[in-house]
């Protein structure tokens, strides 16, 4: 049996969690359940009129006008993101080189740098960006990533939106940014995301 904790719950998974008006909406969604409740309807009449969960998420986010984030804020926001990838590669790559053999030491701190900040880059934006709606860069920015709609995006859309990198193609992803209305990089539109201010 779904709980009105349960359905409310239900109904902010489905928005992103950098939401600014998520408990405004929690609240106001549990004081109409508790209202109805109080007039006598049974639970399962007042989540019946309420509806689907998804569909009175959409609701929710489709009042909430969603304006792109601003080129130079993202390009600031990564490169604080690169300040943090950096802030764990820095200490690793010292630590190997006092490890090392001296003789492979050079190819070992490129390879550890490069192959190892992008892989080190990419995992930590896909995860921050799925669990989170922003990385640490994106946070100070005041920006966030959504879905077109405006609701959390998932595992996969996050993942499509770093292959670029992965790929080696970032600079002509990030160029389309420049000449969108959306201001989206091209995976960013292969992905249905978008990075907006909020």
């Amino acid at each position: 049996m779904t709980t009105a904790d349960d359905y409310v719950n239900t109904v902010l998974a489905m928005m992103p969690p950098t939401m600014p008006q998520r408990g405004q909406i929690a609240a106001e969604l549990r004081s109409h359940i508790a209202e109805r409740l109080v007039h006598g309807h049974s639970l399962d009449d007042v989540l019946r009129q309420l509806g689907d969960p998804a569909t009175l998420a959409d609701s929710y986010l489709s009042a909430e006008p969603l304006v792109s984030a601003s080129f130079g804020s993202r390009v600031v926001a990564k490169i604080v993101d690169a300040g943090v990838i950096l802030a764990v590669l820095c200490p690793t790559a010292w630590l190997v080189s006092r490890l090392a053999d001296r003789n492979w030491l050079p190819l070992i701190l490129i390879y550890l740098v490069f192959v190892g900040g992008s892989i080190m880059f990419g995992v930590y934006t896909i995860a921050a960006e799925y669990r989170l709606g922003q990385t640490v860069g994106k946070r100070l920015r005041g920006i966030r990533v959504v879905s077109e709609t405006g609701a959390r995006i998932s595992i996969g859309q996050a993942i499509v939106r770093q292959l670029p990198m992965f790929m080696q193609v970032s600079w002509i992803d990030v160029m389309f940014a420049l000449f969108t209305d959306k201001r989206q990089r091209a995976f960013e539109m292969l992905s249905k995301t978008r990075v907006v201010r909020g």
